[in-house]
């Protein structure tokens, strides 16, 4: 727990306060619930969702249990509704719901436990099934984590169907199509332990979730985008309040206004490429990637321009909202695969160059790019980075869909996947303006001065280091993806701390993609993919608190905080048909709207009351 139950509107920052009461007297609204969440013995179910989902079924508004079972939801839905109450280990129920607009409607839901065991396993997370891969080495293992968790989850219900040996090795190759880079000892002890594994049987799991009374604070809403093949990699937040989605697949800036739903589609101009771009050597998924930039990663600069990091086009581009206008620039050396992307204090835009091992300079003013070759270390790395460019060229033109680039990569008979590098995540120190990034292979973050371009770089106690944040002190905060923790950095000391990350059970394991800092509470917001779960770390008394999603095969991607106070992010697991609701989708977690509902609708959190069964 963050925050003293008593007195909770005191914790509410003063811009969010006044959004709230300005909800309260003038926002429209449709349908307004209270009602409580028991067992059948009247016992009350704390931390259960409540989601009602609107009439169409493609948005859905969500809140938690207080510990008296209680709850209060306004929604902004009308028309015939749904409501779901879902926890932990009880089966589902929802009723039908027609929404009135003129008063609260009480809808109490009575749950039960799961009496099928087989339902039961379909239910848990995708971090619960793993523990039932029984792995000999060690190695193999890390190699899993680190290669087969990084797009999709491993463990829901499209990945864990039984497979002989051969079908997990065509699997597993097509997985090296996307980029996993596995040697092929690592993929064929993987087969063989996913094929013992997934057996069919209903999985045995003690999962423990907390139910603390931040949840009943908070309140996750959700709007489907795309479709089925839909991949939209990374959201961020316009000037305009507006959320904007890269769709990496089908070269597609998707456009959300939260407070009126429209979703607009922005397409991508097109380039004298093949379909998957530079990398169309490779055998990328199938529907999914239709399109030849692969809009990657934003950021918004200071004359409002969006900012996108183009990873299969290798082009850096610009979307001006207003104008709905997209300009593309082309680096005039190779840099393959562009990926996370900040602007500093003076508007210099930062990129990271994942698989050329490089980090990306450029001047919206001079519109000149300087490009930096960061260390190999080994020297023999930097066979990588000069020589599979030409591959890359050669199998996109000749070889389409053949991965050559991966069957002649040096990772299989040299260093396995310690031969790359890849720079990942990129932040921007506020106190000095230097530019830090983080090698998710080498297991390395780097610091580049920012006037004078010299690089320094530090070995991480941890591996796996993904996509870092400074918080506004300058300490820099790092997932390790690897070994389910987060990391703490100080840049003046040189100093590491590592906090492990919550588990719902001792033998599961998780993997942290992303993280952010909250630029006012100094609060760390990490994503939990392998568990649907968002976390948030406090630093002072270094405690946890996690929020389960409503959605189940939830895998988030960066995250981002509006001015209202929500925290927002993508829903993008590859493909999107393996998501619960079969597509994408824009979420975000207002860790105060349900202590704004319940204040709207006179209900005390955590008030002893009764209410009428339905």
């Amino acid at each position: 727990m963050l925050f003293p139950a008593r007195s909770a509107l005191r914790h509410i920052a003063l811009p969010t306060l006044g959004l709230g009461l300005l909800m309260l007297t003038g926002a429209a609204h449709g349908a307004s619930l209270i009602g409580r969440v028991t067992l059948a013995d009247g016992q009350p179910v704390a931390g259960a969702l409540v989601t009602v989902f609107n009439e169409a079924k493609d948005r859905k508004e969500t809140v938690y249990t207080a510990q008296d079972g209680s709850y209060a939801l306004r929604s902004s839905f009308a028309g015939q509704l749904t409501v779901r109450a879902r926890s932990h280990r009880l089966e589902d129920v929802s009723k039908p719901l027609v929404s009135t607009g003129d008063k609260p409607t009480t809808l109490d839901f009575q749950m039960k436990p799961f009496e099928d065991a087989q339902a039961l396993s379909d239910s848990l997370t995708a971090s619960a099934h793993l523990t039932q891969v029984k792995w000999q080495n060690p190695q193999v293992r890390t190699a899993f984590i680190s290669q087969c968790n990084y797009c999709h989850q491993v463990g829901n219900a499209l990945t864990r169907t039984p497979k002989e040996v051969s079908a997990w090795d065509a699997t597993i190759e097509r997985m090296a199509g996307y980029g996993a880079l596995l040697k092929n000892s690592e993929a064929s002890a993987i087969s063989h332990n996913l094929h013992e594994a997934f057996d069919g049987k209903a999985v045995q799991a003690m999962q423990k979730y907390t139910a603390s009374d931040e949840l009943a604070r908070a309140k996750i809403t959700e709007w489907h985008v795309g479709d089925a093949l839909s991949f939209i990699h990374d959201t961020d937040v316009g000037d305009d309040g507006h959320l904007y989605g890269t769709d990496e697949g089908h070269d597609i800036l998707w456009e959300l206004d939260r407070q009126t739903g429209q979703i607009t589609t922005h397409k991508l101009p097109d380039v004298d490429l093949p379909v998957g771009g530079y990398f169309a050597g490779m055998q990328l998924p199938l529907g999914v990637f239709t399109g030849k930039h692969g809009p990657h990663s934003m950021a918004q600069g200071k004359d409002g321009r969006i900012w996108i990091t183009n990873a299969l086009s290798s082009r850096l581009m610009s979307f001006d909202p207003k104008t709905k206008a997209f300009k593309s620039y082309t680096i005039d050396e190779p840099a393959f695969y562009l990926h996370t992307i900040r602007i500093d204090q003076d508007g210099i835009i930062w990129f990271t160059v994942a698989v050329s091992n490089k980090v990306g300079r450029f001047d919206p003013k001079t519109e000149k790019f300087t490009m930096l070759h960061l260390p190999d270390n080994p020297v023999i790395r930097a066979f990588s980075e000069y020589g599979l460019p030409t591959v890359f060229k050669l199998a996109a033109k000749y070889l389409p869909a053949r991965n050559m680039p991966v069957k002649l990569s040096p990772h299989q008979f040299m260093m396995g996947r310690a031969m790359y590098q890849l720079p990942y995540g990129i932040d921007v120190n506020p106190k000095d303006g230097s530019i830090w990034y983080a090698k998710l292979l080498g297991n390395k973050i780097g610091r580049i001065d920012p006037k004078t371009l010299a690089i320094e770089e530090f070995d991480t106690p941890l591996g796996g280091p993904r996509r870092p944040r400074f918080d506004k002190n300058g300490i820099l905060w790092i997932p390790a993806f690897d070994d389910s923790a987060l990391m703490r950095f100080d840049p003046v000391s040189k100093q590491f701390e590592n906090f492990k990350l919550p588990l719902l059970a001792a033998n599961e394991y998780e993997t942290p993609y992303a993280l952010n800092v909250h630029p006012n509470t100094g609060e760390v917001w990490i994503t939990s993919n392998m568990s649907d779960r968002i976390l948030r770390f406090n630093p002072v008394s270094k405690t946890f608190v996690a929020y389960p999603s409503p959605t189940r095969v939830t895998w988030l991607r960066d995250l981002v905080f509006t001015k209202d106070g929500q925290i927002c992010s993508s829903s993008s697991n590859l493909p999107a048909y393996g998501i619960e609701d079969g597509k994408d989708a824009f979420i975000c977690l207002d860790p105060t709207g349900a202590e704004r509902d319940r204040l709207a609708l006179g209900q005390e959190r955590g008030a002893n009351r009764t209410t009428a069964k339905r």
